[in-house]
């Protein structure tokens, strides 16, 4: 029985030995580390007690008005081209005087007959051949004709359309040898001297916060960084039937290089109920798993490179940024770019840190 035990453990001894090696083997090891994070910082700030609201819009003239013929015709001839600036009564476009002329040539003939008539039948009623209601009837249609008359002269003379004020082209809709309508916009002219404004659509509830002259700050990306000091100087009294918004206008300073159409960001400020000593503000972006009035962030430790979990209770949010009326300080740094990524004790790398 000895011999025959012997000879299997010699037997199994192979095996054991292989199953050790293979413990010890490289493939074994645990993987290495994962490398940290990359996130971006930002500082918790003390809160002001009140909101602010940024909302884009576009720069217009205060007042842009489109420009028409009284009357059909073939366009003759437009002066002006787009972005030319021009003065008070200066002509800008005329259509061919070829019909008009002849309708009120026209219009004159028959004047001369109506009255002519009227003239004869009156004097053969002073005499007691005509009856009075055929030359009441021969005085309305002498008057009807005059009324033509002056008609057509007023369509003659708006055959011309000249710049009601001095201002620049902004669209030319039309061009020579077109045939119009009445009424149909032939140019629109923007005029200087009523100053450019920013349009911007609100929402009825921010509609509510907003008053008459209230300050503003404008930023123009194609004029540069620097904000503009503007004000609210006109308030839609109802809101666009396609989407609810209400047009507001604020009044820009004046400045070189703006031009209708340029793309603005205004940001109003509005003032709330005072803040507790120890409420701050965070980019809206810290803040995750938000339920009624609390919510989680991640702060980061500088001393372990770390970032810790953290429960907070929210306050009012606008566009861009949170209250957090406890949980945080003022300086404390926030994770704001990665946090579905991250877990409590995680070490990070840190890209930018944000004011």
């Amino acid at each position: 029985m000895r011999g025959s035990w012997g000879r299997s453990a010699k037997r199994s001894l192979p095996l054991w030995a292989a199953a050790v090696l293979a413990g010890c083997s490289p493939a074994a090891a645990p993987p290495p580390p994962a490398a940290p994070i990359t996130v971006a910082l930002a500082a918790a700030q003390p809160a002001s007690g009140g909101s602010r609201l940024v909302i884009s819009g576009t720069v217009r003239l205060k007042r842009e008005t489109p420009l028409s013929f009284n009357t059909a015709g073939r366009i003759a001839a437009i002066a002006v081209r787009e972005g030319d600036a021009v003065r008070a009564g200066q002509m800008l476009a005329r259509l061919d005087p070829t019909s008009l002329d002849a309708s009120l040539a026209s219009a004159r003939a028959e004047a001369a007959r109506a009255d002519a008539d009227y003239r004869r039948l009156a004097g053969l009623f002073a005499k007691g051949w005509v009856t009075a209601p055929r030359v009441e009837s021969a005085r309305a249609t002498a008057a009807a004709a005059a009324a033509r008359v002056r008609q057509t002269g007023f369509d003659t003379g708006l055959a011309s359309v000249r710049a009601p004020t001095a201002g620049i082209v902004l669209r030319r809709p039309a061009e020579p040898g077109q045939i119009v309508t009445p009424g149909q916009t032939v140019l629109v002219l923007g005029e200087l001297a009523a100053g450019y404004v920013l349009r911007v659509p609100l929402a009825d509830a921010d509609l509510a916060r907003v008053q008459r002259g209230q300050p503003a700050s404008i930023t123009i990306p194609a004029l540069g960084p620097t904000p503009l000091a503007a004000s609210v100087s006109e308030i839609g009294a109802r809101g666009d039937d396609a989407t609810g918004t209400f047009r507001v206008e604020l009044a820009l300073p004046a400045r070189p290089g703006l031009r209708s159409g340029l793309i603005g960001t205004a940001q109003l400020q509005f003032a709330g109920p005072a803040a507790t000593g120890t409420a701050v503000t965070v980019p809206a972006t810290a803040v995750f798993s938000a339920r009624a009035d609390e919510g989680f962030v991640y702060v980061h430790d500088a001393a372990s490179g770390r970032v810790r979990l953290r429960q907070v209770a929210l306050g009012p949010l606008d566009d861009t940024a949170v209250t957090v009326t406890s949980g945080l300080r003022a300086g404390d740094t926030v994770v704001v770019s990665g946090v579905e990524r991250l877990r409590d004790g995680l070490p990070v790398t840190v890209a930018a840190r944000h004011n």
